[in-house]
């Protein structure tokens, strides 16, 4: 007759589990990383023996940065947690088993030499390494453990790479737009010519609805408010603007036509494909047309529809409309403007938008030649 095991321990999958509930701690569940029952038992022992000094004396507790990483997955609740998944699943097998007190530079610069010779962009790894320095933070700063003591004492200084590797935005001219939009499929193309027009983030025009469209009757105009913080519907959830602030959405006459050629073709959305939301503009459909109009395509410059918000950026200082208006348009961040405007503010912003379609819009031939000479130097 074989002899007991001790409570707590179960075999899965050929290796020995710990789940127990430890009076006045807590519970334990995690594996013991063998297949040996003395072994098992041994390490149960050992962990009882650590959480009993914990519970006595107030000993912090040595934590994984796995389970850091676990805990904070589960309980963010930011937009960008699932690109923040990703992250940390590369991160893993560099610093998953680390104590939290032994990540730092020294132990992260495996990560950051791999991510080099894989050719990833420092701008990638900066972000990747952001969300690290935003979990020890929040062990530091935010999280306690049984005894009320912090998960980290402190969070060491964390130096971002900068490999001198980003791309540029590339802004089009009048000609390279008319080239790139009549290579794309005519619902891309009357989505680019609505975000080049209005300065919006691509999922702000591909989650455009009617509902959203307010009309002005002392101007004669209609914008569209575009929600900041996330709502639920029918089809999914949206997440909300990138500053979680309401977007006021001006028209001039090209975005406006826009408007007028989708209107009653979806009762919900602006734009859609086969009576569906459209998910992204920058499909391969995009990245073929860009590349068939001879853009850029050599690594230095940008290549996605983001160019079209540095284009409509670009157009409204070249006709000298001034910053703190370019900012309403472009739909930054500014603590010093409203998100409240009257009537006759509404109606400034959408003269500064008619400027960059005035009577000859062709004409800007000083920032084409500047921006050719330096595509051309670039090989």
């Amino acid at each position: 007759m074989g002899r007991k095991k001790m409570p707590g321990l179960f075999l899965r999958n050929g290796v020995w589990h710990i789940d127990k509930q430890v009076k006045g701690i807590g519970r334990i569940r995690e594996s013991t990383g063998t297949s040996l029952l003395s072994e098992a038992e041994v390490v149960l022992t050992r962990k009882l023996a650590v959480m009993h000094q914990q519970k006595i004396y107030g000993i912090q507790a040595v934590r994984s940065f796995r389970s850091a990483a676990t805990k904070y997955l589960k309980e963010s609740t930011k937009k960008s947690l699932r690109r923040d998944a990703d992250c940390l699943k590369k991160l893993d097998p560099f610093i998953g088993d680390l104590a939290i007190e032994s990540v730092h530079m020294g132990s992260l610069q495996a990560f950051i030499d791999n991510s080099r010779q894989l050719s990833v962009k420092s701008a990638t790894v900066k972000r990747e390494l952001a969300v690290v320095r935003q979990i020890l933070n929040l062990a530091s700063g935010v999280w306690r453990d049984e005894n009320d003591k912090p998960w980290l004492m402190g969070v060491p200084k964390i130096v971002m790479p900068d490999w001198r590797d980003s791309a540029q935005a590339y802004p089009l001219n009048w000609d390279e737009q008319a080239t790139l939009f009549n290579l794309l499929p005519a619902y891309l193309a009357n989505m680019a010519l609505f975000k080049v027009n209005t300065g919006l983030r691509e999922q702000e025009v591909c989650w455009l609805r009617w509902d959203w469209e307010i009309k002005i009757p002392e101007i004669n105009a209609n914008i569209f408010l575009i929600p900041g913080r996330s709502q639920q519907y029918s089809d999914g959830l949206w997440l909300g603007t990138k500053n979680g602030e309401d977007q006021v959405v001006v028209l001039n006459k090209i975005s406006r036509s826009v408007i007028k050629g989708q209107r009653g073709k979806h009762a919900d959305y602006v734009f859609h494909i086969n009576g569906h939301r459209v998910n992204n503009i920058n499909t391969s459909a995009w990245k073929t047309a860009w590349v068939t109009a001879g853009l850029p395509n050599n690594g230095r410059y940008t290549k996605g529809v983001h160019n079209l918000k540095h284009t409509f950026g670009r157009r409204l200082r070249a006709v000298g409309v001034p910053l703190e208006t370019r900012k309403v348009l472009l739909h930054h961040t500014n603590g010093d403007i409203t998100s409240h405007y009257s009537a006759a503010e509404i109606e400034e912003l959408i003269e500064a938008a008619e400027r960059v379609v005035g009577e000859n819009p062709h004409k800007s031939p000083t920032m084409t030649l500047i921006k050719n000479k330096v595509a051309s130097s670039s090989g």
